[in-house]
């Protein structure tokens, strides 16, 4: 029983810590930059080193937070299931103890503050909000539609405030890209059947 108490704050620790470090890895922020810099010509962006470093930062603060919103809603909202156990969402206790966690581990990770911690957390309340939001009026998007999500606008914003609409369907296709980590990151891998060893030859 101590075990099975204990599983689901380990694992919050671990997906906490190895989101940051996938998002890093993955590159989707700088990716996401420079294809819409050589796209649009738009190459003033990455004129000053300084200037372009900050952005590349406040950018992979937002794609932090539309990752954890989403892993988040994937692991705390959608019915999951074990082995051949019948899939069932998170009872509502756990997922506040798995969020404090996962948010505690993340920050370790990030090397925040009690302040950026908090400055995170309300930023994150914010997203979900929003998309509670938009969710209750959703309806099918069209074809080079941009998302109607916080990330978007946020980082379109950031991005290119004089190029508002192409910024905002680069950033979309960014959503898409952070989205599809989210559920790749929390996905079970399969198991690799073990390979039947040779007999020795005598």
């Amino acid at each position: 029983m101590a075990r099975e108490k204990q599983k689901p704050k380990d694992e919050a620790a671990e997906l906490g810590q190895r989101i940051a470090e996938t998002l890093l890895s993955e590159r989707i922020v700088p990716r996401f930059v420079d294809s819409y810099v050589i796209e649009n010509g738009r190459h003033a962006i990455q004129v000053h080193a300084s200037l372009y470093r900050d952005l590349l930062t406040l950018l992979q603060r937002e794609a932090l937070l539309a990752l954890t919103v989403r892993a988040l809603e994937i692991v705390c909202n959608e019915p999951r299931g074990e082995g051949k156990s019948k899939p069932r969402t998170m009872l509502r206790r756990d997922a506040v103890v798995f969020r404090r966690k996962f948010l505690a581990s993340l920050g370790r990770q990030q090397g925040w503050t009690a302040g950026d911690a908090l400055d995170f957390q309300r930023d994150l309340q914010m997203y979900e909000e929003l998309l509670a939001r938009a969710n209750s009026t959703r309806r099918s998007r069209k074809p080079f539609e941009a998302a109607n999500h916080p990330f978007v606008d946020r980082c379109a914003f950031l991005l290119d405030s004089s190029f508002m609409e192409k910024a905002r369907l680069a950033a979309s296709r960014a959503l898409t890209g952070i989205e599809e980590l989210a559920v790749q990151i929390i996905a079970p891998q399969p198991q690799q059947p073990a390979k039947p060893r040779a007999r020795e030859q005598l």
